[in-house]
């Protein structure tokens, strides 16, 4: 776990905020005043990933970017399994804590699944979503053939699938404080002029030990046990999202999650959905093309803002 007032040199300069409504210390990023954004990170990032785009929508709404268990500045408790299941339960106990309504979704990565197993739960609480190279899927008809065929072809997932059967899974992500480059660079980061040792301790600095690493451990190996559970919402929290206003902004050089698999599934729950490609940024899209993702997301929430006169 980070220490609660570390910024990386200024880089993250953002008041830690903690619940410990999920159980364990919940550190989150609140700032700024208005509409709620919520910035869900995945694997193996946290709040850091954000720290573009909350410091360019904090000025007009209230952004919040919480770190899931095993992450960032949160606990990493023993005795709990990290599956998709136990991160969406977390969130939602984050979310009834600090009583958000009007939520914007910004998801990336397996923050996906993650908002959208809370935008199941809670359909009357989320007001748009935006995917960021991120899945935003349910336990819906076509997910199951898109996971399969994007593992395939995918680096990362191939060698989740390899080394789980050859036993190494454990042994490589305890060691995620070490390897963080090469799992950022396997998954798709394209700007390697950013790499500085403040941006690799950013990084690295969740996972020192590896009692450290059962977040960034949980989601891989959640993944080749098929443990991981996507929510399925029922019929009148199914309309209510979908037809919510929704954009999938997606960086076409990600070697992880391919659009072709994906962006469909995002058409087919949001029918009136816009994509947005970016061709020279990869997964880590938010770290490749910040400038151009925050002035997407801006005009998305200020085209879909519902004045109150």
């Amino acid at each position: 776990m980070i220490p609660r007032d570390e910024t990386f040199k200024g880089t993250y300069p953002f008041a830690p905020h903690f619940s410990a409504a999920p159980g364990f210390n919940m550190h989150y990023v609140d700032e700024g005043k208005g509409p709620v954004v919520l910035c869900l990170h995945g694997e193996p990032t946290w709040g850091y990933l954000f720290r573009h785009l909350i410091r360019e929508l904090s000025d007009t709404h209230r952004v919040i970017a919480p770190d899931h268990m095993g992450f960032g500045k949160s606990e990493t408790p023993a005795g709990r399994t990290y599956w998709l299941q136990d991160h969406i339960d977390n969130l939602e106990k984050l979310v009834l804590d600090l009583d958000l309504q009007d939520i914007t979704l910004v998801m990336h990565d397996f923050g996906g699944p993650a908002g959208m197993g809370l935008a199941a739960r809670h359909p009357g609480r989320i007001s748009r979503v935006v995917s960021i190279n991120g899945p935003v899927a349910f336990g819906q008809p076509g997910l199951q053939a898109a996971l399969e065929a994007n593992a395939r072809e995918s680096p990362w997932f191939r060698w989740i699938l390899q080394a789980a059967k050859e036993e190494r899974l454990k042994s490589v992500l305890n060691e995620s404080g070490y390897n963080i480059l090469s799992t950022l660079k396997l998954n798709g980061f394209e700007r390697n002029e950013l790499i500085t040792p403040t941006w690799l301790d950013a990084y690295g600095a969740p996972f020192p030990t590896p009692a450290d690493c059962a977040g960034v451990l949980g989601w891989a190996a959640g993944f080749a046990a098929g443990a991981h559970q996507f929510e399925h919402p029922n019929a009148a929290a199914l309309e209510k999202i979908s037809a919510l206003p929704a954009i999938a902004i997606w960086g076409t050089a990600d070697h992880t999650l391919h659009g072709k698999y994906f962006l469909p599934l995002f058409q087919s729950l949001f029918r009136e959905g816009e994509v947005y490609e970016l061709p020279h940024a990869g997964h880590y899209s938010l770290e490749d093309a910040p400038d151009a993702i925050g002035e997407l997301i801006s005009r998305f929430l200020e085209a879909t803002t519902v004045s109150v006169i």
